[in-house]
């Protein structure tokens, strides 16, 4: 913005009686030499700084600043279901999200305004003139915006395997997810993907009485059950989770007969989701071919002799989109905290090479809040608006220094996905 030329009377010039010289104007008023020439030098400096229309690719910057908005309250709206029934939330937005500052705090001097204004278009010049020479340079600036981008993302360091309970969330990153780069702007970026995320501990010794190759079994059998049960393609894409379920004892029968029931109906009160990550097929799909995971098992002793309890706390995170090719990419975060008893056969009956189930935990993250219909419906851009009121406090679905909560039947907020 430049200065206007003032709107009061300018004052005539009158003719210089000692030179005799002067500049004769229409109207009887006359100027100077000097000032007619600082008058044009003016006039031309505001035409070459009037705005002109953005380019191709400074309105592509501009879209996706416009897009970075959106989908910062489609995550804080993502759906959040936990307890042993968990889910969505309210638009957050982290304090200062694209705001400026207070009107009333503003200046109203005409000076202050011009200075502003002045900053900015020295600002806006230099992005404009980044763009033209080197658009990667000026693309990689955004969140997830450019090719060096998506090298940085690859090349990033893996994390080291969990080993104990972290002391904080992990920081946060910047970038839009993609089909091509799925996990940016996640922690889940750095973390492994598969069944190879979930480590079996080495076990030195017997625990409360049962030796440490029972023990040893039976962390591979859970972590062949978590794989079963969040790491199947088909059990994902809604089918049956056979392989799972052939997993847990037969003498639990109730157990068993209640998931074969929810299964097959589910209800409010049995969500075989609480159980299995199952997605419905013919509204979305998986992006690319790995899902994120991060936890670690630990052994404990049980509450009676001859009885050591298996702890395998673990977050899934699943990059989806609409099915049938859609462009946007949301992600659901899935949490399990499954506890396995092991028994010393001599002391108690069981089956040997199946798991004795003692309790499963969980938590959902981007999911419509409705319980009931035995699916996780993640929640896209267009989907907000339909979605239930939130409730609860903001929890960020990554901190896994946090227990899980109790708390059942609410739709609970979260701070990104």
């Amino acid at each position: 913005m430049t200065d206007k030329p003032s709107e009061g009377p300018r004052p005539e010039s009158t003719p210089d009686r000692d030179s005799g010289g002067s500049s004769s104007q229409p109207g009887g008023s006359s100027i100077s030499d000097d000032a007619w020439e600082k008058f044009v030098q003016d006039a031309e400096r505001d035409h070459a700084a009037a705005p002109k229309e953005p380019s191709a690719r400074a309105r592509m910057v501009a879209e996706r600043l416009r897009a970075l908005d959106e989908a910062e309250a489609r995550k804080s709206r993502a759906g959040r279901r936990w307890g042993r029934k968990k889910a969505p939330a309210d638009p957050w937005q982290p304090e200062g999200w694209r705001t400026g500052p207070a009107w009333q705090e503003m200046n109203d001097r005409s000076s202050r305004r011009r200075k502003v204004w002045s900053a900015l278009g020295v600002l806006l010049a230099v992005a404009v003139a980044l763009i033209a020479l080197k658009p990667s340079a000026a693309l990689s600036l955004l969140p997830g915006g450019s090719e060096d981008s998506a090298g940085a993302s690859a090349s990033a360091s893996p994390l080291a395997p969990e080993t104990s309970r972290p002391s904080d969330a992990p920081a946060g990153t910047a970038g839009l997810p993609t089909r091509e780069q799925p996990f940016i702007g996640s922690p889940a970026d750095r973390w492994a993907a598969g069944a190879d995320a979930i480590e079996v501990p080495k076990v030195p010794k017997a625990v409360r009485g049962v030796s440490a190759a029972r023990i040893t079994t039976a962390l591979r059998l859970t972590k062949d059950f978590l794989v079963a049960s969040n790491l199947d393609r088909d059990v994902l894409y809604g089918a049956e989770p056979k392989k799972a379920l052939a997993l847990v004892d037969p003498l639990q029968r109730d157990y068993l007969s209640d998931l074969r029931s929810a299964l097959r109906h589910p209800t409010v009160k049995n969500d075989p989701t609480w159980t299995f990550t199952r997605f419905d097929p013919d509204k979305v799909e998986l992006v690319g071919t790995e899902v994120r995971v991060r936890g670690r098992m630990t052994v404990e002793p049980g509450d009676n002799a001859g009885q050591a309890r298996i702890r395998a706390d673990y977050t899934f995170v699943y990059p989806l989109a609409k099915a049938g090719g859609g462009s946007e990419v949301a992600r659901t975060i899935v949490r399990r905290v499954v506890e396995v008893d092991v028994l010393d056969p001599a002391r108690y009956q069981g089956t040997e090479g199946r798991i004795w189930v003692y309790d499963l935990d969980g938590e959902i993250s981007n999911d419509n809040c409705r319980d009931g219909d035995g699916l996780i419906q993640p929640l896209f851009q267009a989907d907000l608006s339909a979605s239930p009121g939130p409730s609860g406090t903001v929890v960020d679905p990554y901190d896994r220094s946090r227990e899980l909560e109790r708390a059942e039947g609410e739709c609970g907020t979260v701070s990104r996905t």
